[in-house]
């Protein structure tokens, strides 16, 4: 992968979950962006296993003991937090960051979570001057800077889909947790309001190209429905994941990724469409990219650069496509992580 450019000195950015599968990737990312990362965790060992030595400073820090977060964050511009399931997590370490007055990212594809962190955190950031950015990753926030994208100088679309297409999906340890944790009944939009999912979940196919090809779809929506509908107007909204990946991630005997290269990253291909329809007029846009855990580093890792560097339309709680420029984000994301391309018709 080719350097990117390297971030000018300022605050560190604290990873919370840095010990885990994601967390890592973040860890490492932040260091090559020349960010000065902080690795926290509730377990000290792990830290230890994973970040030997003292170029990494290592925090210990515990749900329910407000005071060694405070602690564990003191000095960061910002926090990502990597710890699922983010049900259980997202309100402490959001809580703990806005004391800090820093930014505050994670990247949940819970629907639950990413909504009580919009909803509670909104005020305290205002009054914080920060900006808190729930489901900042491959699941969520990644579609919403997709669609956000493809809408370009449109306010408003008729429809939205989002077909999600991997060509094998090894859960991390943290996935099932979630996974199991994650009860709720899920959302999409129809006639223009959020209501739940309905069941049996709708069925389609997708010609997604090389290397996917036509995949059997069924629809389970993320995080991104709750992001997009945030600032997005749309009558209907509905994401997809391709049957080959769900039947991974629900058979139990699925092992865990395991890398490939020197990064660490897997063999697992993802590809991800967004359609717009206004009218007659539709707008797809065609993303591609290598392993969803290791391609959320990057992506976090870009917003949480842009957010140091005051490049963000508003603070609150917000969706990454109301405040960033969507197309910048993806283009600074291109060639080493993505490959894009809008398409009209």
């Amino acid at each position: 992968m080719s350097p990117q450019s390297r971030h000018p000195a300022g605050p560190p950015v604290a990873v919370f979950g840095a010990a885990g599968h994601t967390g890592r990737f973040v860890v490492a990312e932040l260091r090559r962006r020349g960010i000065a990362p902080i690795a926290i965790a509730r377990d000290a060992a792990a830290l230890a296993a994973h970040f030997p030595g003292d170029e990494i400073p290592c925090r210990r820090a515990s749900l329910d003991d407000a005071a060694s977060l405070d602690r564990a964050l003191a000095g960061a511009g910002a926090v990502v937090n990597c710890a699922g399931p983010f049900l259980d997590t997202a309100g402490a370490v959001a809580a703990a960051a806005l004391r800090a007055r820093a930014h505050y990212l994670d990247v949940t594809a819970e629907q639950a979570s990413a909504q009580a962190t919009l909803d509670s955190c909104d005020a305290a950031a205002r009054d914080a001057g920060v900006v808190v950015l729930p489901a900042m990753g491959f699941y969520g926030g990644f579609a919403d800077l997709l669609v956000t994208a493809a809408l370009g100088d449109w306010d408003a679309a008729d429809a939205i889909e989002i077909m999600i297409g991997l060509d094998s999906w090894h859960p991390t340890r943290g996935t099932r947790l979630t996974g199991a944790r994650n009860t709720a009944p899920r959302l999409v939009v129809a006639g223009g309001q959020l209501a739940p999912l309905p069941l049996p979940p709708a069925e389609t196919q997708w010609a997604f190209g090389e290397p996917l090809g036509t995949q059997a779809m069924v629809e389970l929506p993320f995080s991104e429905i709750v992001l997009i509908a945030r600032h997005v107007k749309t009558v209907e909204l509905h994401t997809y994941l391709n049957s080959l990946a769900l039947e991974d991630i629900r058979d139990p005997s699925t092992p865990p990724p395991q890398p490939a290269d020197a990064t660490g990253r897997s063999p697992q291909r993802f590809a991800v469409d967004a359609v717009v329809t206004r009218g007659a007029e539709r707008r797809r846009i065609v993303a591609r990219g290598r392993d969803i855990y290791a391609f959320t580093a990057p992506l976090v890792c870009e917003v949480a650069g842009r957010l140091l560097d005051g490049r963000f339309g508003s603070v609150g709680a917000q969706a990454p496509g109301a405040i960033l420029d969507a197309r910048a984000v993806l283009e600074a994301l291109a060639p080493d992580h993505l490959s894009f391309e809008i398409k009209t018709a």
